[in-house]
């Protein structure tokens, strides 16, 4: 739990308040491929990741798979859901091995939905949520799949090492095939390095001057 220490939506609770909320909170660890979380089902727990990479996503009528994002830590993820009382959205698998405090919401929503200061970092959470849909509706509308990817490597840059290509092009709606024709341009302008399946920046403000 002192990791949660550093994360926004706690850094400024006090030690009571702390305390208070270590007795309705637990750590769990995943493996990989674990499911978090169900579409469908009941949003009785506040999910906040701390380690891993976490897919949400939907499944449609033929049973295929829709990436809606990847989440990295430390993050709250669909408390959305928490907040209105009703089922997750979509489903969430980890992607790698990883870990999140679970937090029982219906005893989180009596004891601090009412701190003032829960309840704005409350707002600045499903703010960030989203400036991310702002972001994905920019991305698909005004950029090219070039200056996507570029943007989508600079903004991941301490956790791109940690997904593999078919998880960014999931991510960017584009095919696995169309985005190694542009990773493949970017290590030829030696903007980027590639480790089998993993991306490394070696140069960020080159693949900056693709998007800006």
């Amino acid at each position: 739990m002192h990791r949660l220490r550093d994360f926004f939506f706690f850094e400024e609770l006090d030690e009571t308040h702390f305390r208070e909320l270590e007795k309705i909170s637990k750590v769990v660890h995943y493996k990989k491929g674990s499911i978090a979380f169900f579409e469908g089902e009941e949003a009785a727990s506040l999910f906040i990741l701390i380690e891993g990479v976490l897919q949400v996503y939907k499944t449609d009528r033929k049973g295929n798979r829709i990436i809606l994002h990847h989440f990295f830590p430390k993050t709250m993820v669909a408390e959305f859901a928490n907040l209105e009382h009703i089922p997750f959205p979509a489903s969430a698998e980890f992607e790698t091995d990883g870990a999140a405090v679970i937090i029982d919401y219906p005893k989180f929503e009596e004891k601090f939905l009412s701190h003032p200061t829960v309840s704005k970092l409350l707002i600045k959470s499903l703010t960030k949520k989203i400036k991310y849909l702002e972001n994905v509706i920019d991305n698909n509308i005004v950029m090219n799949s070039t200056a996507r990817v570029a943007k989508f490597i600079c903004e991941h840059e301490n956790d791109i090492h940690k997904l593999k290509k078919r998880q960014i092009a999931a991510d960017l709606n584009m095919t696995p095939e169309t985005l190694s024709r542009i990773l493949k341009k970017f290590v030829t302008l030696n903007l980027i390095k590639k480790e089998k399946e993993q991306v490394y920046i070696l140069d960020k403000k080159g693949l900056a001057c693709f998007y800006e």
